[in-house]
């Protein structure tokens, strides 16, 4: 310092963007003020994000025994994967005719989050021996770190049917063979993202869509329906039968 004068102390208000320089100096400080507050709001609501995200964690493995059993009910069910697919409004899009008599060896979807929920996830597509491809299992990995990127099984198509390169054109979206063949970026991919947090957490009701729709029930009040029509069934064979005595 030159002058031997102190350094003359910064104010608070110089912090304010140059456009609203000719503000009244009170309005200023309370812009100043508000700005504090407003950081505090943050910084609440970052420590809220990592509680959440501990929770979540939590109810994951909580979870993961029932996902488990509602896995053994559906490889029950013929062609449950492939029914809610051509059902869900998103993914029935991208699904090719061709790709149909494929899809129905769908037997089962697993999604896996990593431990840190923030860094990634696994879909794993399992199937039943079939005459496209080899594969038993099929996984995609979506690492969402530093540096995104995605890793997937290479599909062993059988001779003569490769659906995973049906277009010549790149511009056109992806069919859902196509995408499960190819790694695309994860800030691009919306079809993980739909199967990862609409259809994984509740395919039933997908399964379910059309005689939903159609009658406007939830899925409670057709199970309480079809139970009503047995009933009357067992009463009416039961009536016939001492009707014939």
């Amino acid at each position: 310092m030159s002058s031997g004068e102190p350094a003359t102390k910064k104010s608070k208000t110089d912090a304010l963007p140059e456009h609203l320089s000719g503000i009244p100096e009170e309005t200023k400080k309370v812009l100043i003020e508000i700005d504090a507050v407003q950081n505090e709001i943050d910084g609440l609501n970052e420590k809220a994000s990592e509680e959440i995200l501990k929770v979540e964690q939590k109810y994951n493995l909580l979870r993961r025994p029932q996902y488990e059993k509602r896995c053994e009910m559906i490889k029950k069910i013929p062609n449950f994967w492939c029914t809610a697919f051509l059902n869900h409004p998103q993914l029935s899009s991208i699904i090719d005719e061709s790709e149909e008599q494929a899809l129905a060896h769908l037997s089962n979807i697993e999604v896996d989050e990593f431990d840190d929920i923030k860094s990634g996830f696994r879909l794993r597509f399992f199937f039943t021996p079939n005459e496209f491809f080899e594969n038993e299992k099929i996984e995609k990995e979506y690492n969402l770190g530093d540096t995104p990127s995605t890793t997937g099984t290479t599909i062993r198509w059988k001779e003569g049917k490769n659906l995973g390169k049906q277009k010549g054109d790149t511009s056109s979206p992806l069919s859902f063979f196509e995408w499960l063949s190819e790694n695309v970026d994860p800030a691009h991919d919306d079809i993980a993202e739909v199967i990862k947090d609409d259809m994984w957490p509740n395919p039933l009701q997908y399964y379910l869509l059309p005689e939903m729709e159609e009658t406007g029930d939830d899925f409670e009040e057709l199970i309480d329906d079809e139970e009503g029509l047995e009933e009357v069934d067992d009463e009416g064979g039961s009536e016939g039968e001492e009707n014939d005595a």
